[in-house]
């Protein structure tokens, strides 16, 4: 994520022509997706954590959904904050503009209606006690929400092509129709936008992979399940390839880089690989050798984001924009890199200590 940004903010020139421009924000395909990835797992670790206290789906529903709508509004208040910083040569549209905070507030929104209505339908169809719950009914839950989240990951993949052209929702405001097709204020969808289909997508692959982890059998054969998922993942690169090698015409536009299902299919594929490497990456490598820099930065993730996005594209940005070689933009880079450490670091530390003094008798 952050090499993306500061070669796309900073380098200018001939640098921005060069191979080394191109596999740097080729490498920025990944950090979106990842996202909204891990947000599907991490909802259905808080939704599995839920139904152990024996909530019920109206409670899960209420607890996720806000947690959805807090993160929707805070992509809000980035956008509101970007603007009056920019304030004077930002256009008002700007507000509107759907970046992945309001696509991962949004989808955690959808998963939790989701995770609603498939619970409470099982619980109107097997009713069970709050004090003993059976374990079948638990394990059917967990089977009928991974499937429910599989069928809306292919179908938000699907549509999507559809979405974007012969099924555009244009009686939607354009505010509106950003989050189905990105189109902003533009007339025609913009690939640089995040809008639910294809990026919610990713969250439901998420998710559905999240409930099959907290799954008893994947408990069970543990290190085993994740050899599973990266030999999936290296299968859907594989079917991905040969769909769209075979150039069948099932849409009336094809768009294979960025509403296509086949590009979907190979970067779902990717993220399952990347699973894996993280699992063995955290139990065997160098994640058990101390302290880690990447962990570190995933505990203030947000923070991190909003920080450095600001500090690169903004008006505080640390350099000026598109005027520097590859070893410009490169220390800068450094700079970025070791500033969000610290700022992370001092977060952590002043949290921890926050929590402590407000614990204290």
């Amino acid at each position: 994520m952050f090499q993306t940004h500061c070669y796309d903010a900073w380098l200018g020139g001939a640098a921005r022509d060069s191979k080394f421009f191109m596999w740097s924000q080729l490498g920025g395909t990944f950090p979106a997706p990842l996202f909204l990835f891990l947000a599907g797992i991490s909802f259905a670790m808080v939704v599995d954590k839920l139904r152990q206290k024996n909530l019920s789906p109206n409670q899960i529903a209420r607890t996720t959904i806000r947690r959805g709508a807090e993160i929707f509004a805070l992509g809000l208040l980035f956008r509101l904050q970007e603007y009056a910083i920019a304030l004077g040569w930002a256009p008002w549209s700007d507000l509107f503009r759907v970046d992945i905070l309001n696509t991962i507030g949004v989808s955690l929104m959808l998963m939790g209606v989701m995770c609603w209505v498939v619970l409470a339908a099982r619980n109107f169809r097997q009713p069970r006690s709050p004090e003993r719950p059976r374990p079948e009914a638990a394990t059917g839950d967990i089977r009928a929400l991974i499937t429910v989240a599989v069928l809306a990951t292919a179908a938000i993949s699907a549509f999507t092509p559809l979405l974007w052209t012969t099924w555009r929702p244009r009686f939607l405001p354009w505010e509106l129709e950003s989050y189905i097709d990105g189109v902003h204020n533009l007339g025609q969808p913009q690939p640089w936008m995040f809008p639910i289909f294809p990026w919610g997508a990713f969250a439901f692959a998420g998710l559905a992979l999240g409930f099959l982890l907290m799954s008893a059998r994947a408990k069970k054969i543990s290190a085993y399940a994740f050899l599973l998922i990266g030999a999936s993942g290296i299968v859907l690169v594989f079917v991905s390839k040969f769909l769209d090698s075979r150039g069948l015409k099932i849409y009336p536009v094809y768009d294979y880089w960025h509403t296509s299902p086949s590009f979907f299919i190979i970067r779902l594929g990717m993220l399952l690989l990347l699973t894996t490497f993280a699992y063995g990456w955290c139990r065997w490598g160098a994640g058990e050798w101390g302290f880690s820099p990447i962990i570190q930065l995933g505990k203030t993730s947000l923070l991190v984001y909003w920080v450095h996005i600001e500090l690169v594209y903004g008006k505080f940005a640390i350099l000026p924009h598109r005027s520097q070689s590859i070893v410009g933009a490169s220390g800068g880079l450094l700079v970025i890199f070791l500033a969000m450490l610290l700022l992370s670091l001092l977060r952590t530390k002043f949290r921890g200590r926050f929590r402590g003094h407000h614990l204290a008798p």
